[in-house]
């Protein structure tokens, strides 16, 4: 009514009243009227904003990938948003006079796009499909250090690539190499379990038959030693004869040396009485008288003779005197009775 218009803004648009070609006034979520007709009010948005992008890419070795991901960015600036887009509004306040704010995200996508196509070129298919952490990365911190974001008075708060995707051949082909892959590792799980299966079944073997060897070394050697002792047995039997010829022999010697022995002493017995004998007749001759008439044979029976009593006396003793000792026996004793 008679151009005096009222505007309302929330906390995340930044106003600016332009009056006379200066800033009458400025700031986040004000409210105020304004004469239209000579009056210029400039809402930029400081909020945050988030856009999803899908873009298509070839990688060095010339495969087709599709990086998914999204961006958020916001206004962090607004004199110098101001200053390069046109973020006026109408004059009955109600949208932009121009389509400059809705172009901003296209242009931060733009870049985003050069960017990622700059990272992905860099990079073989089997590398930039598990690269979009790092892909990430290196795309947030070159975005953020970008000239027209700088210029534009921009922020990125965060960039996130969600995947990195193949076309649907190529996802094939990789699954069938993948799958291929997987059932060769099987393949090789069950040749070596079945491989372990065969040694383990081997050792096995091999344990019974290094048993078997050791019970033969054993039944060898109890026999080697049965074998001996036989054969110790039987050299003892064969020597047995000889043993006992030998003991024959030895006690026929004895025999022989004992029967010398005692013919030795006898003949020594006999000689020693011979002698005694011999003695005893000479003292009796020489002690008879030479003139005595002979005397009847009744006389002298009925005298007693001294001298033969005193000779019968000394027989006697040397009769019961002991005989000599005979010499030591050199034959063998007798061991088997």
């Amino acid at each position: 009514m008679f151009g005096v218009r009222f505007v309302k803004s929330q906390p995340t648009t930044y106003l600016m009243q332009f009056k006379g070609g200066r800033v009458a006034r400025e700031g986040a979520g004000l409210s105020f009227f304004y004469y239209g007709p000579t009056t210029s009010v400039v809402a930029v948005p400081v909020g945050s904003h988030a856009e999803d992008f899908i873009f298509e890419h070839t990688t060095s070795d010339f495969q087709s990938v599709t990086v998914q991901g999204q961006v958020t960015w916001r206004i962090a600036e607004p004199h110098k948003a101001a200053a390069m887009l046109d973020f006026a509004l109408r004059p009955d306040g109600r949208g932009y006079a121009s389509e400059d704010p809705e172009r901003l995200a296209q242009r931060v996508l733009g870049i985003v796009q050069v960017l990622t196509q700059k990272a992905i070129s860099r990079l073989a298919l089997k590398e930039a499909l598990p690269a979009a952490g790092s892909l990430a990365e290196a795309v947030a911190v070159q975005l953020a250090a970008h000239g027209e974001i700088v210029g534009l008075g921009l922020e990125i708060v965060g960039l996130a690539v969600l995947a990195v995707r193949p076309t649907p051949e190529t996802a094939r082909a990789l699954e069938a190499e993948a799958r291929e892959a997987i059932l060769r590792a099987a393949d090789d799980a069950v040749f070596a379990r079945r491989n372990a299966a065969v040694e383990n079944e081997r050792a096995i073997r091999e344990s019974e038959l290094d048993t078997d060897i050791a019970v033969e070394h054993k039944q060898r050697t109890i026999r080697e030693t049965q074998l001996e002792a036989e054969a110790s047995v039987h050299e003892r039997q064969a020597r047995c004869p000889a043993a006992r010829f030998e003991l024959e022999e030895q006690r026929r010697q004895y025999v022989a040396r004992n029967a010398d022995n005692t013919r030795t002493l006898a003949e020594a017995e006999a000689h020693r009485v011979a002698a005694v004998m011999q003695a005893l007749e000479r003292p009796s001759a020489c002690c008879r008288p030479r003139g005595r008439r002979h005397e009847p044979p009744s006389a002298g029976l009925a005298r007693p003779r001294s001298g033969s009593s005193t000779s019968v006396q000394l027989l006697q003793s040397l009769l019961q005197s002991p005989a000599p000792a005979a010499p030591a026996r050199t034959g063998v004793r007798d061991g088997h009775r």
